[in-house]
């Protein structure tokens, strides 16, 4: 559904919310640039083998699938700011664990370390219902994109570690894929520490909208929603618009999963250092997150589905790049595209999800849409691995451009589906 421009004031204490969910995005959000950049690094470097290398990012993908809905029952429950604390804490353990696994060249503990770590940044990802819970629908998709765009001022960190890790271990002859985890746990505190001032509770503002935005009136469906019924999983699969949602969703994760695997192969491949390749995952993140404020926009403006269905196509155009290309800057043109095509799934899909259910339900249902995005991002794993071995490298770009053609096959097929913007 596209909304009309309408100017609402935003209260003081909402933007006060927003900009502390960002700065802690921007101080937490660069582990998970780590966990997708060097996982694959990790386990080649810990079994001496590429066919495991989807391994890393089948356990961020199961860990989301684990944690994402219970996550949401907690925080629907108790409140948003109890979850991501609970988040971090876990992500805070993760980090600490993953450099000892690599110290002691430990596979099994490796990946126990980086399926705790990414259930707490999973869980973290809470902040998304957060800032959904704040705002009305007709502005929506862009506070998705304000809370968003907090991780892009976290990406020239990660070079930055890298680099001071680089020159450290060549100093101390410490492992170089295992010391910038031990520079993370200051950061995820400093996250913690600012999460910690938001005040209100957006689950409590957004049970209340009308408090703080005087002029709001819920839309219909809003109005008979509120009628005690529980939550339904199935009654968001049954409604064609958040299946393609999720669907979208999914497809992107999946595609983005597999892709963030080739890139850091391909590039090591190829010869390029692992600055070089923190750099490439950096312009990937810019493409994830400098355009989701003039993408959550267009959602609000034209759409849902406008900004969804071509950011699904962006990534497939994106996978077959990295895949089907050999220098630097194709790789990493590519890996830019499938972090852009990914900002407007999830952004569009998110705002989508959240405009359907209570307030009181709204963490459960996103959280319901990203384990369906944790599961495919564990079949891209199970698949990338064994292409790799068998078939290469261009084959399992293939993987990823069919996996988010699926979207747009389902949204073409779908006798229900309503028109491009509804």
């Amino acid at each position: 559904m596209a909304y009309a421009p309408v100017s609402y004031k935003i209260p003081p204490v909402i933007k006060r919310n927003t900009a502390l969910f960002a700065l802690s995005l921007s101080f937490s959000g660069a582990g998970m640039q780590f966990a997708y950049g060097f996982g694959p690094l990790m386990v080649q470097s810990l079994t001496g083998s590429a066919g495991l290398a989807g391994l890393s990012v089948g356990l961020i993908g199961l860990s989301r699938f684990l944690v994402a809905y219970p996550i949401g029952r907690i925080t629907d429950t108790y409140g948003r700011k109890p979850g991501i604390h609970f988040g971090l804490l876990l992500a805070l353990a993760g980090t600490l664990l993953l450099a000892l696994s690599m110290y002691l060249r430990s596979i099994a503990l490796f990946a126990f370390s980086l399926l705790v770590f990414g259930m707490g940044m999973n869980a973290s990802q809470q902040m998304r219902v957060g800032a959904a819970d704040m705002y009305p629908p007709r502005m929506r998709a862009q506070a998705l994109g304000y809370v968003a765009l907090g991780s892009l001022f976290g990406l020239a960190i990660s070079p930055i570690l890298v680099s001071g890790a680089e020159l450290l271990a060549k100093h101390t002859g410490g492992d170089p894929l295992g010391l910038p985890w031990l520079f993370l746990p200051v950061l995820i505190v400093g996250g913690m520490f600012i999460v910690s001032f938001v005040n209100p509770d957006p689950k409590e503002i957004g049970m209340n909208l009308k408090k703080y935005y005087p002029d709001y009136e819920p839309p219909p469906r809003q109005k008979t929603a509120t009628n005690g019924a529980g939550f339904s999983a199935w009654s968001l699969v049954a409604n064609p618009r958040t299946r393609i949602a999720i669907v979208a969703n999914s497809a992107a994760n999946g595609n983005m999963s597999i892709v963030m695997v080739l890139t850091s192969l391909v590039l090591s491949h190829h010869g390029h250092t692992l600055i070089a390749i923190a750099i490439s995952h950096m312009f990937h993140s810019v493409g994830m997150f400098a355009f989701t404020i003039p993408l959550g926009k267009l959602a609000d403006r034209y759409g849902r589905t406008v900004v969804m269905l071509p950011g699904v196509a962006v990534s497939l155009v994106g996978a077959g790049l990295t895949g089907f290309t050999a220098s630097w800057i194709t790789i990493t043109l590519g890996t830019f595209l499938v972090g852009l095509g990914w900002a407007g799934a999830n952004v569009a899909s998110t705002a989508l999800i959240a405009d359907t259910v209570r307030t009181e339900q709204r963490g459960r249902a996103i959280g319901f849409s990203d384990s369906f995005a944790g599961a495919t991002a564990v079949f891209a794993a199970l698949v990338t691995g064994p292409v790799i071995q068998w078939s290469g490298l261009p084959a399992t770009a293939l993987t990823a451009v069919l996996l988010a053609a699926v979207p747009l096959l389902l949204w073409i097929g779908d006798r229900q589906a309503r028109p491009l913007g509804t």
